[in-house]
């Protein structure tokens, strides 16, 4: 990792710490372990998404987990954040100021009241169980579109659930922070 990505990244967990008490972008018993817990976690996905193009959708970017850190990695990728937390909104515009993340920018709206974003990426951390995801995924994914769902302990289960009502492609990468956790690469979103 670059000597400047390196630095961007510690900044951030700087940010995140001092906006922490006011807005609550992380838990605060996690503060101690932010850059592992948090900023190395979102570091899975800018390596897992091999040069991304066009529009990467991060939905519930509450802290800019993993919106931010994608936006320091990938400079070159358009990056929009999504969260209906105005006060969250804020931070994320302050950081994205801050890191001078210029292709990355901070929306303050519900998921369901966007326009359908048509995004090449979208990106969820911790937001919700994967069929209550699916409408979302179906509404803002590009054609060929992938969402890269960070999903914690009972990413199996909630799997198994979607199906019942749900048709997609899914790639199962593990987490390499916790065994127990995984990414999940979806495609190819469909109704029934």
């Amino acid at each position: 990792m670059s000597a400047s990505r390196e630095a961007d990244l510690a900044k951030l967990a700087a940010l995140i710490r001092k906006w922490n008490p006011a807005v609550n972008l992380v838990a605060p018993s996690t503060l101690s372990d932010l850059e592992e817990r948090h900023i190395r976690d979102s570091l899975q996905l800018a390596n897992l998404a091999d040069r991304p193009s066009g529009l990467w959708l991060d939905i519930g970017s509450g802290g800019g987990l993993p919106g931010l850190v994608l936006a320091i990695c990938r400079r070159d990728c358009e990056i929009r954040l999504i969260d209906s937390d105005r006060r969250k909104v804020a931070f994320l515009q302050a950081a994205i100021r801050e890191l001078a993340l210029e292709k990355c920018t901070a929306v303050a709206s519900r998921i369901e009241d966007l326009p359908p974003a048509s995004a090449d990426n979208l990106s969820a951390r911790a937001l919700a169980p994967l069929v209550r995801l699916m409408p979302y995924l179906a509404r803002h994914l590009a054609q060929n579109g992938t969402a890269w769902l960070m999903k914690g302990r009972n990413w199996q289960a909630e799997l198994e659930t979607a199906r019942e009502t749900w048709r997609f492609d899914v790639v199962v990468h593990p987490s390499a922070t916790d065994p127990a956790s995984a990414i999940l690469a979806i495609r190819d979103v469909h109704h029934g």
